[in-house]
């Protein structure tokens, strides 16, 4: 099993970090809207964790013959899901070194800019903390990993559990 979690979760991913990658330095300045870049991400991320339904489909079929319990295929998910994970966090932070984005402060000045069209000075202020704190936070390496694993970790979570549900088998299938 550890070799297909690392054979599959090695190829998911790549698929999403180089989808990350690429897009965050080749589009850097041509996505007008967040939404889109958002999208796109999502995107990426439910491609490379079709590599987690393969990978249980996989061994269920070449490896168990035919069956699987709930539990291993959860396993299997989970694990292509933490190298995936490990492989975004390091393609963004390779992605925000080769472009000097400084992704912390633009997302803090989104905050504000949210806040401003409410035109409530009590909730302009506390957004302006909330993004100062922000910014000051995202500037810490191990915190702002820590925030881009959450990013995908849901994602893979979510795709684990139902690739386990679907792909699980207690008995052999009839001839």
């Amino acid at each position: 099993m550890i070799a297909t979690i690392t054979r599959y979760g090695l190829a998911a991913g790549l698929i999403v970090a180089s989808i990350l990658f690429g897009t965050t330095v080749g589009l850097q300045n041509a996505i007008p809207d967040p939404a889109v870049g958002m999208a796109i991400g999502y995107a990426g991320m439910l491609l490379a964790f079709s590599m987690i339904v393969i990978a249980i489909r996989h061994h269920r079929d070449a490896v168990l013959g035919g069956v699987i319990g709930f539990g291993p295929a959860l396993g299997l998910g989970l694990g292509i899901t933490a190298i995936a994970t490990l492989f975004y966090v390091l393609a963004w932070e390779a992605a925000l070194s080769v472009t000097g984005m400084d992704f912390g402060a633009e997302y803090a000045g989104m905050m504000v800019a949210e806040a401003e069209k409410s035109g409530d000075a009590a909730a302009i202020a506390q957004a302006r903390a909330d993004a100062a704190q922000f910014a000051r936070d995202y500037a810490r390496p191990l915190w702002r990993m820590g925030v881009t694993a959450t990013e995908i970790l849901p994602v893979g979570i979510i795709v684990s559990l139902g690739a386990a549900a679907w792909l699980s088998r207690r008995r052999r299938p009839a001839a």
